[in-house]
């Protein structure tokens, strides 16, 4: 039987595996967009090279504009988060940081998920067909003269078939691209977790460069240590005495 007959024929069993696969195709469309082209950052290295410059410079301020302007990407979402409690104590930057990257994460992994729901109910709707092709397939050959038997068992034997395969038409791709986004999902994650631990360390470097910069104890030919080498005192001369005075 004819796949597109098919379906004029059996619409009513093939619509909801048909309303699955348009959910799936929207969702992979628009999350391959998303995970492939405006979440990455392609020169995340110079993004970290300018913060890290403007960072130990106490540039906060431009740290922050050029945070937004690469609002869409989750590296920047994160790195602005921090920047903007760097005049708050480290546990609350970190507390920052945490909220930032679940904020992150979670439009990073939205919708994704829907796609092995997906591809789970498309395959249990095409047995519900089978079955169903099956049970008006016996009732009609049981109705049947025996001449009509054959032909009307090989008919519903053929819906049982083509409704099995439309389901598993929708759940093979859902199951395979689910898994690419997924893999792409948690190298992601990854690289947000990281960039979330980078800012934290670049402004424990500000904090403790700008706390050494105003050390007293910071010698004039830059030295950065408190311990300084004990100065020798000169002795005095000895005197020989000759004889008692």
């Amino acid at each position: 039987m004819n796949l597109l007959k098919f379906i004029q024929e059996n619409f009513l069993h093939v619509a909801p595996i048909l309303i699955c696969g348009a959910f799936a195709l929207a969702i992979t469309a628009e999350r391959i967009y998303a995970l492939l082209v405006l979440y990455p950052m392609r020169q995340a290295e110079n993004f970290f090279e300018k913060i890290h410059g403007l960072i130990m410079n106490d540039r906060l301020s431009e740290g922050v504009l050029l945070c937004e302007r690469y609002r869409a990407k989750p590296i920047a979402t994160v790195v602005r988060a921090g920047l903007s409690r760097a005049h708050q104590p480290e546990n609350l930057i970190e507390h920052g940081l945490q909220i930032a990257v679940g904020e992150v994460q979670e439009k990073i992994q939205a919708r994704t998920g829907f796609l092995a729901m997906i591809a789970n109910v498309a395959t249990l709707l095409g047995l519900f067909g089978t079955i169903l092709g099956l049970i008006q397939s016996f009732e009609a050959v049981g109705a049947a003269s025996a001449q009509q038997r054959s032909a009307l068992l090989a008919q519903g034997i053929s819906t049982a078939m083509n409704a099995t395969m439309m389901g598993l038409g929708v759940a093979i791709p859902c199951m395979v691209i689910y898994s690419f986004l997924m893999n792409r999902t948690n190298r992601m994650n990854a690289i947000i977790e990281r960039a979330a631990v980078r800012t934290l360390d670049l402004l424990k470097q500000r904090y403790y460069t700008v706390d050494l910069a105003h050390d007293p104890l910071i010698t004039n030919a830059g030295i950065t240590t408190r311990e300084q080498p004990a100065q020798a005192h000169p002795q005095q001369p000895k005197v020989a005495r000759h004889g008692g005075l």
